[in-house]
């Protein structure tokens, strides 16, 4: 009887550990996910950003050796944002190492032309829409708020698919007539006035007070509103 169980224990740890060298056998499509995994939590997507990643395939020559430990991995120096070789090792006692290359877009939500936008026209839903763009391709910076946008008119012709920027429209054009709101702690006034220079939310421009003929330097804070703090 004993001679049954002690067989029997040997048979148990026998096929626990075939299970461990099948469960520690590496494919291509193992180390492909891997990488991604690994790159997507690199890279992960925001509200304003979203990343799209990319793993090539490996060389199906590559012969993948087994490891008994978890693998690691890691992105080497001078390597792009967009391209990215990565290294993924195993760190036994007898290492071994695999590069597999990946592609990484990084794309920004940015307020874009619908349609070519001719100079003067007005921008609205039928002519911007919200898209994402690859963030080498985006200057400086961009507008994502429709409401700081819609009402305003373009100063200039805008090309299908082209980003939405300050220097490209004027929520209050030169020669606008505007209300000027005038408030304080303890009082507000409403008075009219002639725009004599372009601007958009929160920025400062000249304007004439039409009753009093006196130039002010109001902020922008809608379509056809100005105001200033005494």
């Amino acid at each position: 009887m004993p001679l049954i169980k002690f067989f029997s224990f040997f048979l148990f740890l026998l096929l626990l550990k075939q299970s461990i060298v099948v469960a520690n056998e590496l494919d291509s499509a193992f180390i492909e996910q891997f990488a991604k995994t690994y790159l997507t939590e690199q890279f992960p997507s925001t509200e304003e950003e979203v990343v799209r990643i990319s793993v090539a395939k490996l060389d199906p020559r590559i012969n993948i050796k087994p490891c008994a430990m978890p693998l690691t991995a890691n992105i080497p120096d001078k390597n792009s944002q967009r391209n990215v070789n990565l290294k993924i090792s195993c760190d036994e006692s007898i290492p071994w190492k695999i590069y597999i290359s990946a592609k990484v877009e990084i794309t920004k939500a940015v307020l874009v032309a619908k349609n070519t936008i001719s100079k003067g026209d007005k921008l609205d839903e039928s002519n911007v829409e919200l898209a994402y763009m690859p963030i080498n391709k985006v200057r400086g910076k961009k507008i994502t708020d429709t409401t700081s946008v819609f009402g305003a008119r373009a100063t200039k012709r805008i090309a299908k698919g082209k980003p939405i920027n300050k220097r490209s429209m004027c929520l209050i054009c030169k020669g606008d007539v505007v209300t000027i709101i005038a408030s304080s702690s303890s009082f507000k006034i409403k008075a009219q006035g002639v725009a004599l220079s372009s601007g958009n939310i929160d920025e400062q421009i000249r304007v004439k007070n039409t009753r009093s003929n006196k130039i002010i330097t109001p902020r922008v804070k809608g379509i056809h509103h100005v105001v200033i703090n005494l």
